[in-house]
């Protein structure tokens, strides 16, 4: 193992002048001692029954920080007589993973022992050093456990990813706080000394985050005298509540995002507000998010609400010149007015089919008829022959054909009816049955400038 890592990984206890801090006291021994995980580690449950298997495949353990992904990776290695090798992405490179790599063959060949390697985030890998892992875990010389809070499918190669299972682990409830906060109790023999209450607000500080819990818990019993309990407002100017588990360019921010627009899209205006406070609470970029609104009010409510465009922008602008905490108002204005909108994706699917058929038809000319004339050449070429002016027609409608010569007529927008699409489609109808009746109305004039 790297010697900068022995201080993260190593179980030599601690010197007697530095105390073991209590997360790490009450570390599992157990693998049902992990708590919060009754999905992975119950009898039924993949980990259970690999190890009733005898046989134990790579693992990438994915979840949020706190949670039990080390604590699962040295357990699983202690129930398949394994060799607990262990490095982070972070701090090592390849000439530790090389070393690693012949520690393992030489064990292999000398004790008949096989090595679990645990790497921890191993996301941070690039994808040359993911692949570096592929011929030993392919041959079954090491045993990979890795963990990532970011998601597999985006951050690791996929020919790892093939060789290994991907387990999913929950951030901790309730119950499994609660369950943390027993041990503690037990491990320091005395109650936790808080006010009624104070339990829940130490869970709710820590946000489903089992270590930044516990140490929590062990400033709460540092920080109160013997006999005393923290009520608490005590308690809120002592400890700090755990950052919210958000990267900006990673899985966080696009899980929260696609929340947001789905409230929206959705008409949850309710939803959709908590989900614009969590994101702004996190320190998203509120240009981002007014942004991504204004996409909103074109794919998801388009027509059926044209003033719903008008108002994300209006919002974006309103943010510019205020800021922030002032200007968060402004996007809120626009998350609930568009939540509350009438919906319409037919704009949306309009343009993306209109840009099929582009792309198919390649460069056909616009027919003659459509395009001007400013030369006498192109009038005695047929240029601008035959256009009937729509304002001369009763109805300002000539039914006259605007596709290219020799395609056919498509219909890309059809409007769902919804809001002020209602008597869009009503006009579409209209026109679409005078152009199947053939009426034709009007005099030609001289053609006007596109």
């Amino acid at each position: 193992m790297p010697l900068h890592m022995a201080d993260l990984f190593s179980e030599t206890p601690a010197p007697r002048s530095t105390p073991r801090p209590l997360a790490d006291r009450l570390r599992p021994t157990r693998l049902r001692d992990v708590v919060g995980q009754d999905h992975l580690l119950s009898q039924d449950g993949p980990l259970a029954r690999m190890l009733a298997s005898g046989h134990l495949s790579s693992l990438i353990l994915w979840g949020p920080p706190g949670v039990g992904k080390t604590s699962i990776a040295r357990l699983l290695a202690d129930d398949t007589a394994l060799h607990f090798e262990a490095i982070s992405a972070i701090f090592s490179g390849v000439k530790d993973l090389r070393t690693v790599f012949d520690a393992a063959l030489q064990r292999q060949q000398t004790l008949g022992q096989g090595t679990l390697l645990f790497v921890d985030e191993i996301h941070r890998f690039n994808r040359t050093q993911q692949d570096g892992f592929l011929p030993y875990v392919e041959t079954g010389l090491i045993t990979l456990v890795g963990a990532t809070t970011e998601n597999p499918s985006f951050e690791l190669n996929g020919a790892l990813l093939s060789r290994c299972t991907v387990l999913t682990l929950n951030r901790l409830d309730n119950t499994a706080a609660n369950q943390l906060i027993d041990r503690a109790e037990t491990a320091l023999d005395r109650p936790l000394p808080l006010a009624p209450g104070g339990r829940d607000v130490l869970i709710r500080l820590a946000d489903g985050d089992g270590r930044y819990l516990l140490n929590l818990v062990e400033q709460v019993f540092t920080q109160a005298p013997p006999g005393t309990t923290l009520s608490h407002e005590q308690l809120g100017g002592a400890l700090q509540q755990r950052a919210p588990s958000y990267d900006k360019n990673r899985d966080g921010h696009y899980g929260l995002i696609s929340a947001l627009h789905k409230s929206v899209r959705g008409s949850d205006p309710d939803a959709a507000l908590y989900w614009l406070a969590r994101m702004i609470e996190a320190g998203e970029d509120p240009l981002y998010l007014a942004r991504r609104l204004i996409r909103m009010a074109s794919e998801d409510i388009g027509l059926a609400d044209p003033t719903a465009l008008m108002i994300a922008n209006e919002a974006a602008r309103s943010f510019e010149r205020l800021g922030s905490p002032e200007g968060d108002l402004a996007l809120a204005h626009a998350v609930v007015h568009l939540a509350t909108a009438p919906k319409s994706n037919a704009v949306y699917v309009a343009w993306k089919a209109a840009r099929d058929g582009a792309r198919q038809t390649g460069s056909l000319p616009p027919p003659k008829h459509l395009q001007n004339a400013p030369t006498d050449l192109m009038k005695a070429q047929g240029y601008g022959a035959g256009y009937i002016y729509d304002h001369d027609t009763p109805e300002a409608f000539a039914a006259q054909n605007h596709f290219p010569e020799g395609m056919a007529r498509n219909t890309y927008y059809a409007p769902a009816g919804r809001g002020r699409e209602g008597p869009i489609a009503e006009r579409l109808r209209h026109w679409q049955r005078l152009r199947d009746s053939g009426k034709q109305s009007g005099r030609e004039k001289p053609q006007k400038p596109d």
